[in-house]
């Protein structure tokens, strides 16, 4: 009986209009996105591959007193695009297209999207954005009025009078939709990769055909959620109308209120300082130690002067000097102090700053993610090595090589200025290695919450629908 009410639903939806619109979407949309935005991949590679060209070429010119100037960019380590991007932009373009090493610290090169800012000004359209948004809404019209469209037909009381549980029925309205829903998505998806692998993307990498595999299993049940969402819908109301109007609004506040009210309301509750300004408080209290030190130079010098002769003019002169070598060692002590000094206060800025940015982004995270889209953005983003996750990384990738840069150079340098005795260590300064990406295991270990999460939406809403359905006096 189940197989026959199936049958049934996929014949009703095939011969609808919503069907032909689902059909359009899933030909033109889908393939058309994947394979635009890998020529944007490879453009961007391109870039990418130019700048460590020249920045090797710039290690080997520059002049090393330069090298050191305090702002100066002695390393970069660049922000390789991944393959994966063709399916989820994320924060591929929003990121800093290199992380450069200073004395004063980490600075962040331009983001991709400054080169063509008027492209992103109406967003940006990727496999992710025709997923979380437009799928979403065509799922709700294919379920809003499964219940109310029979109901107020009238053939929801003939139907039920012949003895057929109402379990059945539903499920059938589930399956049956479902199953005409997601047949055009995955063929028309299929097609875009077949696009792909034949424009050169890397579909059989160990690294990325799981991960593609996962992102269609996440896309299959976020378009679940929105079915048990919509039947929800249907089976509360007994108008067609006022179910169409219901979920309209109910997907506009999900998909595309909510999850950015979420992260606006964690500005106000937990507001943030600048990058920019944290930078420009230790640009001044360096500055602030090197006047100082300079200072206490000059008392030094007066203090401890020893007269020494020299010859100007055929005439021998005697003056106060102090010994560079004497000089050197009785500064060292200051200089030492200084640094420490400049290291504590700098390390102390940047652990408040990312205190703050942390506990802004937990708590914008936290309630943006009352809706599904939230959920799958972040996965997706995530499985796509576009996300959080690889913002993360490549910062903390970033913060490890200064380290390193500090331990071996920076800390080498007296009193912030140059000296002929750490050339050798200058020449010694290469570019970082590319960034490594965290393993499939490792992205889905980070990303438990978001899987919970849509399991948990789909899970709930169907029992609603169901125990709502069971309890209507039909």
């Amino acid at each position: 009986m189940l197989i026959t009410l199936i049958q049934k639903e996929i014949q009703h939806h095939i011969l609808s209009v919503r069907f032909v619109a689902l059909l359009l979407m899933c030909v033109l949309l889908i393939p058309l996105t994947l394979s635009i935005n890998y020529r944007n991949y490879r453009q961007n590679l391109v870039d990418y591959q130019e700048s460590v060209k020249l920045a090797h070429i710039e290690e080997t010119t520059e002049n090393p007193a330069k090298q050191l100037a305090p702002e100066v960019e002695v390393s970069k380590l660049f922000l390789k695009p991944t393959a994966l991007s063709v399916f989820a932009n994320g924060l591929e373009t929003a990121l800093p297209s290199y992380l450069g090493m200073t004395r004063n610290g980490v600075t962040q090169g331009p983001a991709a999207l400054v080169a063509s800012p008027l492209s992103y000004l109406l967003g940006h359209l990727d496999f992710l954005f025709v997923i979380g948004t437009v799928f979403s809404l065509l799922a709700l019209l294919f379920t809003f009025d499964a219940v109310a469209g029979e109901r107020e037909a009238g053939t929801l009381r003939i139907t039920l009078a012949n003895a057929l549980p109402r379990d059945l029925f539903l499920w059938s309205k589930l399956i049956g939709g479902y199953l005409v829903f997601v047949v055009p998505f995955l063929v028309s998806f299929l097609f875009g990769l077949l696009i792909l692998v034949w424009q050169g993307f890397p579909l059989g990498a160990p690294d990325i055909f799981p991960r593609v595999f996962s992102l269609t299993l996440v896309s299959l049940l976020y378009i679940g959620v929105f079915f048990a969402l919509g039947t929800v819908i249907s089976t509360y109301l007994d108008s067609v109308k006022t179910a169409l109007i219901v979920a309209f609004t109910v997907w506009v506040f999900a998909v595309l209120i909510t999850p950015r009210l979420g992260f606006l309301a964690a500005r106000v509750i937990a507001p943030t300082r600048t990058a920019q300004s944290v930078y420009m408080k230790k640009k001044a209290m360096q500055d602030n130690l090197s006047a100082d030190l300079e200072k206490e130079k000059m008392r030094i010098m007066m203090e401890h002067a020893e007269p020494l002769e020299t010859q100007r003019n055929g005439q021998t002169l005697s003056i106060m000097l102090v010994p560079p070598e004497k000089l050197k060692e009785l500064m060292k002590p200051f200089e030492e102090e200084y640094r420490s000094k400049f290291q504590n206060y700098a390390s102390k800025l940047d652990r408040d700053y990312r205190r703050e940015i942390e506990r802004q982004e937990q708590i914008g995270e936290t309630l943006s993610r009352i809706t599904p889209t939230s959920s799958l953005i972040h996965l997706a983003t995530n499985l796509t090595q576009t996300g959080k996750e690889k913002r993360d990384d490549y910062f903390q990738a970033g913060a490890r090589y200064w380290d390193k840069l500090d331990t071996d150079v920076f800390s080498k340098i007296s009193g912030f200025q140059w000296h002929d005795s750490i050339a050798d260590m200058v020449k010694k300064i290469t570019q970082p290695s590319p960034l490594e990406t965290a393993p499939l295991g490792e992205t889905l270990r980070r990303s438990v919450v978001d899987v919970l999460l849509l399991c948990f939406f789909a899970v709930v809403s169907t029992t609603v629908a169901f125990l709502k359905f069971f309890r209507t006096d039909i």
